[in-house]
């Protein structure tokens, strides 16, 4: 079963790194990069559960914590489509307040996880740190949107563009973690969680300004 479990992972995670790619250079906004982007949505989650999965046949905490943040940032990234008027007093659904709660008990745990590690001389404390506090970080933004005070009329797709852009560099830094080996061995594990975060985050600041202004 765990193999299985393996082989559906790679799958999902190659489909997402393919998908993603090809929304992340392409025209945003049309019918193809709708199409596109719900492959990416589901390669993204069947490739978050998977790890999910393969973390409990295999006790490994930090897939276990990977994959649930995977799926809070594609599965909020998407439900923010459907949440378009909460600051005309529409309600949350069931499934955004699960998938917000469960990003908050995570995000503490990576920053008391990262903190252990960088006490113990471990540098991957500070992705686990970075993780952490971008997951808190949104779910803040999450509970302002839940109750109606965001300061953005476009902040569904401000939050869309964030949460699936953000899901898309969980992917990439996942596939280079797992490829070290084939990289100089000099460079530190931290960097390959981190650089994509580095690379990608002034996309993302720069669609939301063009795509989500008020």
């Amino acid at each position: 079963m765990y193999t299985v479990f393996l082989v559906i992972h790679i799958l999902g995670g190659g489909l997402s790194l393919l998908s993603g790619t090809w929304n992340l250079i392409q025209k945003k906004g049309g019918n193809a990069h709708r199409k596109v982007g719900m492959v990416f949505v589901w390669a993204m989650l069947i490739t978050g559960f998977s790890a999910f999965v393969l973390a409990l046949l295999k006790p490994n905490i930090f897939l276990f914590i990977i994959g649930i943040f995977t799926i809070y940032l594609v599965g909020t990234g998407q439900r923010y489509i459907h949440l378009k008027k909460l600051n005309e007093g529409e309600a949350p659904k069931w499934i955004d307040w699960l998938l917000t709660s469960s990003m908050g008990v995570i995000g503490v745990v990576f920053i008391l996880w990262g903190f252990f590690l960088l006490v113990s001389g471990k540098s991957m404390g500070t992705a686990l740190i970075t993780f952490g506090i971008i997951g808190l970080l949104s779910v803040r933004k999450d509970l302002q949107n839940y109750r109606g005070k965001m300061r953005n009329k476009m902040y569904w797709l401000a939050a869309h563009i964030a949460r699936i852009t953000g899901a898309y560099i969980a992917s990439v830094s996942a596939f280079l973690v797992v490829n070290q080996e084939n990289f100089p061995s000099f460079i530190p594990v931290v960097v390959y969680w981190l650089l994509p975060t580095l690379i990608l985050t002034p996309l993302i600041v720069k669609w939301i300004r063009k795509f989500a202004k008020n």
